[in-house]
């Protein structure tokens, strides 16, 4: 289920709020100019399908974000427990950063928890199955896939690079809960 709790950035014992309803939760990120929607997430896909499955799949979806971004380059990050390089990659997003274009995720199945600072709070967003999640450029965040990770995101660039970090030195993402998703 798709979740938002809100911490002070100070403070990331106790929350501040929590979140289940999608609309409250599209409504907190839009405050702070993150987009998020449900989408429609129900094509059949086999666990094995790759990249080339998953586009064709969504299509449609992906024209749609196309026509409204224009993105230059999309791509499928996929992710399950027995990857001999989930730890390694866990531990690539875990650390804050930003990017100079936008960070846009479809997760077309499983989850994973996107840590949001702005204002003075972080906002740990359980991305789900059917979530879009888009932030702008510039916005300081990191990833959590977990210990045991499944997911599949469709994720869009503007830039022919892909995705690209730039790491902001600050050590926030150790002292916020990590991200144990449910086996």
């Amino acid at each position: 289920m798709t979740t938002l709790t809100i911490y002070a950035d100070s403070d990331a014992q106790q929350p501040l709020q929590t979140l289940t309803r999608f609309e409250d939760i599209r409504d907190a990120l839009a405050g702070i100019g993150v987009e998020f929607e449900r989408w429609d997430a129900s094509k059949p896909l086999k666990p094995e399908d790759g990249a080339e499955e998953v586009i064709a799949a969504y299509q449609d979806a992906i024209e749609k974000l196309n026509k409204k971004y224009g993105f230059v380059t999309i791509d499928v990050v996929a992710m399950h427990p027995e990857n001999p390089q989930a730890e390694a990659a866990r531990g690539k997003f875990l650390a804050e950063h930003t990017h100079d274009d936008f960070e846009t995720r479809f997760f077309v199945d499983g989850s994973g928890m996107f840590y949001i600072r702005s204002g003075g709070k972080v906002y740990m967003t359980e991305c789900t199955r059917g979530d879009l999640i888009n932030l702008p450029a510039n916005v300081t965040h990191w990833f959590d896939m977990g210990p045991k990770p499944f997911f599949k995101a469709i994720r869009f660039f503007r830039i022919a690079e892909g995705w690209v970090g730039k790491f902001t030195g600050d050590t926030i993402a150790d002292r916020f809960p990590r991200f144990e998703r449910a086996a």
